[in-house]
């Protein structure tokens, strides 16, 4: 796979693109995210609406799991995600940590960290990946 091709095709995705969403890191081992919050995600209180921690978790972990896959063979998509958010937060810049702890032949599971520009713990996330037995891509 051309990572840097992929990344750039990543970083053009509208939604990416309207939340200010940056690819810092993209490998098959970690993955950082980082996006400056801005009124534009706040829920009726001021601060970030949670489900942007979720969706930045899991666009975190499936960047990953893709760059670690064999594309010609598997096609990895997300079947389970979960999000603890411990902290709000209303503006500065957070970041978006991915990590693995398990892949294996047909699944990928992988630990987030969402964190403020003070490095405390926003949201802990768990993302599963399923690895379908068919090709994303013609070889």
């Amino acid at each position: 796979m051309d990572t840097t091709n992929f990344i750039k095709q990543v970083s053009e995705n509208p939604l990416l693109r309207f939340l200010g969403v940056k690819v810092d890191v993209a490998t098959a081992e970690r993955v950082v995210l980082t996006m400056k919050v801005t009124p534009d995600v706040h829920q009726y209180v001021g601060i970030m609406h949670g489900g942007i921690s979720v969706y930045l978790a899991e666009t975190a972990a499936s960047i990953g799991a893709v760059i670690g896959a064999d594309l010609t063979k598997v096609t990895p998509v997300g079947i389970e995600i979960n999000g603890n958010h411990l902290r709000s937060v209303s503006r500065g810049i957070i970041s978006v940590e991915a990590k693995p702890v398990y892949g294996g032949r047909t699944l990928s599971v992988w630990n987030i960290s969402v964190t403020n520009d003070q490095n405390k713990l926003i949201c802990t996330s768990r993302c599963t990946i399923l690895l379908q037995n068919r090709p994303a891509i013609a070889s």
